[in-house]
């Protein structure tokens, strides 16, 4: 084993996480989900974690933030391993996100739309038997049928 990261830094979990911005259970649950490759361990039982355990660490949170979920990063990690993967098919996974992203903004939009003329409709007075809100949030009113 020590043969096998000679000249090799190593890291335990705690300087990993560190290194990648992230707490020790997110390094644990990446393991256990096998985004990152399962490390070798020590003698000790302490896990033996390399620069390419960060390095894959760093390349999930990035996905996230673009809004890539675990699943569809673990489909980017595969695609990024195998050596027949093309650029087409990276831009593909990227362009449906690109698509649910947009979607996602339209519903905000009409979440949006929908909760202006809830508030607008509210003078904010009386008895809550009489709220505009809670008459569409019910079913009652027009806009409230509108809500799937």
């Amino acid at each position: 084993m020590n043969q096998k990261y000679e000249g090799i830094t190593t890291f335990k979990i705690g300087e990993v996480a560190h290194r990648a911005g992230v707490n020790k259970e997110t390094v644990r649950y990446y393991e256990e989900r096998e985004l990152i490759p399962k490390p070798d361990r020590r003698r000790s039982g302490y896990r033996i974690f390399t620069q390419r355990h960060i390095d894959q660490i760093r390349f999930i949170k990035r996905a996230q933030q673009l809004g890539f979920t675990l699943s569809e990063i673990k489909e980017l990690l595969e695609l990024r391993l195998d050596e027949d993967t093309t650029c087409s098919e990276i831009k593909q996974e990227a362009q449906e996100k690109y698509q649910d992203v947009k979607e996602k903004i339209e519903d905000l939009q009409h979440i949006k739309e929908i909760l202006i003329e809830l508030i607008d409709s509210c003078a904010g007075e009386g008895p809550k038997g009489d709220c505009p809100i809670l008459g569409a949030l019910e079913g009652e009113t027009e806009t409230g049928k509108q809500l799937r």
